[in-house]
């Protein structure tokens, strides 16, 4: 503890988003938490899937996002499950099992973690809500960071599965970090055969 106090003076934390100082457990500085724009409590669909998130997909948000999926920060999926529980509407994560969005096997073992996977680990430890990690993902390995809906629902469709002996929960709340055409969610829910499904992510584009 002294050692990280000590190394905390030396070389203070610093924001994520803007590089100013932070404090030593919160990956935005102040200015940047004001900055967040919150999208309150209505749900969205996105191609087809009831969704909700916290916050729009824009300035210190995506600088979070980016951290946690690009810039190997899994620490970050704490800050971002919090805001999510401490802010989510009656019926989002009351009930069902959190099934993480699946990332194709090449790009974890580059990452050497799921974002998704670690998001809905933390919600858990919220919510008490089990995690059940029931879908796999195949085909190319291309970021979807960029692309169009309609190249995304092309290069999606049909690479999502259920993983070779597990079984899909009977109420499905799909967890990803963030969400912009919804092409990903649409594939995961159409995996999920008739399960209840509904999603939560940590940001989306405004307007899903």
């Amino acid at each position: 503890m002294l050692l990280r106090r000590l190394a905390t003076l030396l070389a203070p934390p610093l924001c994520v988003a803007c590089g100013c100082a932070a404090g030593e457990r919160e990956p935005l500085c102040g200015e940047c938490r004001r900055a967040l724009r919150w999208l309150g409590s209505a749900t969205g669909v996105a191609d087809g899937v009831r969704l909700w998130a916290p916050v729009a997909y824009d300035g210190p948000a995506r600088a979070l996002v980016r951290g946690l999926k690009f810039g190997g920060l899994p620490r970050m999926a704490a800050t971002m499950a919090s805001q999510m529980a401490a802010n989510a509407p009656p019926g989002c994560l009351d009930s069902g099992a959190l099934v993480p969005i699946p990332l194709h096997p090449a790009r974890l073992r580059k990452r050497g973690y799921n974002q998704a996977e670690r998001l809905a680990a933390e919600l858990a430890a919220r919510t008490g809500l089990p995690v059940h990690d029931c879908l796999e993902r195949s085909g190319e390995t291309a970021t979807q960071v960029g692309r169009g809906r309609t190249q995304r629902l092309a290069s999606i469709a049909g690479r999502v599965s259920v993983r070779r002996g597990a079984s899909v929960p009977e109420e499905v709340v799909l967890v990803d970090d963030v969400v912009t055409t919804g092409a990903t969610l649409a594939a995961c829910a159409s995996a999920c055969g008739g399960a209840r499904v509904r999603a939560v992510a940590y940001a989306r584009t405004p307007g899903r």
